[in-house]
């Protein structure tokens, strides 16, 4: 996000912790002495306009972590310190964070509220309506996802190196990591001597249970025994 100092770096905040709503706003908390606080209350209908960066972290060890970036746009506004209070409210229960009791007593909440938003990973980058944003559906494994894919990487790299034979041949020889899951296939990470690919190995159809899934990635595997689900 923009701060009032000069220079690119200068201008790039990192609040003290940001939650996306299910309304596509975005609460971020910041030092009540931090400069963007001042700039807000001073501005002309006390709104800014910011760019937020989120970056989509992959939950393994790789050489390059970030999977995608997630750019939202819009204005950002201060809340009073009740107002402040029961929007952090909204959300504390669902995520709990000690420097929500910080609000009042040194540091403050502001409201990101979206104009546009820009979606990039490897598949490409979108841009999408804030009210696209706002419907979409979470992921039925984004609660698991970080958890499996760092126990298929620490306990079984024999069953990501058996992936190996879906990947082009050009990169089959390259270092095979787990990058991410989700109900429309597998993603791999091919860390390769010069540069690193990423790689999308699509399921068979849409899943949405844990049994769908298990019965796609043995598809994938190659695995003779099959319990398909009904």
């Amino acid at each position: 996000m923009p701060s009032g100092d000069r220079g690119e770096d200068a201008n790039r905040v990192s609040p003290l912790l940001h939650h996306v709503h299910p309304d596509g706003t975005t609460s971020l908390l910041l030092e009540d002495e931090h400069q963007l606080v001042a700039q807000a209350w001073q501005a002309p209908r006390h709104e800014l306009t910011v760019i937020l960066e989120i970056a989509d972290q992959a939950p393994v060890p790789l050489r390059e972590p970030i999977r995608g970036l997630l750019w939202i746009t819009g204005w950002v506004r201060p809340l009073t310190t009740k107002a402040a209070r029961h929007r952090a409210a909204t959300f504390a229960e669902d995520r709990p964070d000690p420097r929500l009791l910080d609000i009042g007593h040194g540091a403050s909440l502001l409201r990101l509220t979206p104009a546009s938003i820009v979606l990039a990973d490897a598949e490409g980058t979108h841009s999408l309506r804030p009210s696209t944003f706002t419907e979409a559906e979470p992921d039925p494994f984004c609660g698991h996802e970080n958890e499996w894919l760092r126990h298929l990487e620490l306990s079984h790299p024999d069953v990501v190196g058996l992936l190996a034979k879906h990947l082009p041949a050009p990169l089959r020889g390259g270092h095979i990591r787990p990058l991410g899951l989700d109900r429309f296939g597998f993603r791999l990470r091919v860390e390769m001597l010069g540069d690193d690919h990423d790689v999308r190995l699509a399921f068979s159809r849409t899943v949405r249970t844990q049994q769908e899934l298990a019965v796609e990635l043995r598809q994938l595997l190659g695995c003779p025994f099959l319990a398909y689900a009904t």
